[in-house]
């Protein structure tokens, strides 16, 4: 990032490292641009703020009036509990694993480059919903230019590879040299390893550029029912790829590791679902709030209730675990766990 930059821009620029939001990002990148130092030292990153803003408006703003559009969204909101987008070299099976976890119908078939476009798709996991999205396969040889846009909202990846291609260490590499280019870095760490304190953050790689991005990342072995000991296959793989990312056996045909996925997401990424109900009524169970890491108190909780409800809160009710009792009064900063239930009062 160039020297000199205002505390106004390092403020809309983490605003825009935070959220998830298409239309919220594309605001924080007319801010950054608008507050941003008028110097030579930034002539380069205003240029690229426009570039962003340009394609950003343009796709959020659909086709043209009396026009129609002449191809499906390249950005996707976020929804559910987080967004994780399924990337993967040509032939990984990735489509159809995503057809099997979502339901969507999406087109696969046996021949590389099926899906063209961003394929949402919601996976459900107890009362969660995750939001699994579909891109196309990434090679060299089929560059995707608006990549790197559309994994902006990207909570995590999941790396779906052919575990029985004698090439399948070859294609990880190839991938994320492919993305490496459009500023992406697939990581091993996530949001849970944070809160445990073992490692640093990994949303954005540093204060150095606020477009580098950093994704969390689950390497899925796929087609291992045609493999006759897969785990001894995973096992090498594991040990010569670098980084070396977490990894789960799986099938789409089968079946195999479908059931231990949404788990492992839940847990990795360090989510806290809280259940809200109204005074003399029952908690709403089939309807809760998702809450991420550091953001776990009871004005967390009020914000996604309803915007105004933040600043009129005047107390809550907790049960559950984070509570001392049944029923017991806290503040707004009161922090929450998993499967709490809240009452809030304004």
């Amino acid at each position: 990032m160039p020297a000199n930059l205002s505390p106004e821009y390092k403020a809309a620029a983490e605003a825009y490292r935070r959220s998830r939001d298409p239309q919220e990002r594309l605001d924080h990148l007319r801010e950054m641009l608008s507050v941003i130092p008028k110097h030579k030292g930034t002539d380069h990153l205003q240029a690229d703020l426009k570039r962003r803003i340009k394609e950003l408006d343009e796709e959020l703003a659909g086709p043209k009036r009396g026009g129609a559009r002449s191809s499906p969204a390249l950005v996707v909101r976020p929804e559910g509990a987080a967004q994780v987008a399924l990337i993967g070299p040509p032939n990984s099976g990735k489509s159809l694993l995503h057809a099997r976890l979502t339901g969507s119908g999406a087109k696969s078939g046996p021949y590389p480059h099926t899906t063209q476009y961003p394929e949402p798709g919601m996976f459900r996991w107890e009362d969660v919903l995750f939001q699994l999205l579909d891109l196309p396969a990434i090679s060299p040889e089929h560059p995707l230019p608006w990549l790197g846009s559309t994994l902006q909202s990207a909570d995590a990846c999941l790396l779906v590879v052919d575990l029985a291609d004698p090439e399948c260490l070859q294609h990880v590499e190839s991938v994320q040299a492919v993305l490496r280019e459009r500023k992406v870095s697939l990581v091993t760490e996530w949001p849970a390893d944070v809160r445990a304190g073992s490692k640093e953050p990994s949303s954005h790689a540093d204060a150095g550029d606020v477009f580098d991005l950093r994704l969390p990342t689950l390497l899925v072995a796929n087609k291992s029912d045609l493999l006759g000991h897969p785990e001894v296959d995973l096992e090498a793989l594991a040990e010569l790829e670098a980084p070396h990312f977490p990894t789960l056996l799986a099938s789409a045909l089968s079946g195999q590791g479908l059931v231990e996925l949404g788990e492992w997401l839940w847990r990795s990424l360090g989510l806290v679902r809280i259940y809200t109900k109204a005074p003399g009524k029952p908690a709403l169970h089939d309807r809760p709030f998702t809450l991420r890491h550091g953001e776990q108190t009871v004005a967390d909780v009020a914000r996604l209730v309803h915007r105004d409800m933040a600043q009129t809160l005047k107390y809550a009710r907790v049960w559950g675990t984070s509570a001392a009792a049944e029923g017991q009064h806290v503040g707004r900063d009161h922090v929450l766990a998993d499967r709490d239930v809240v009452e809030l009062h304004a």
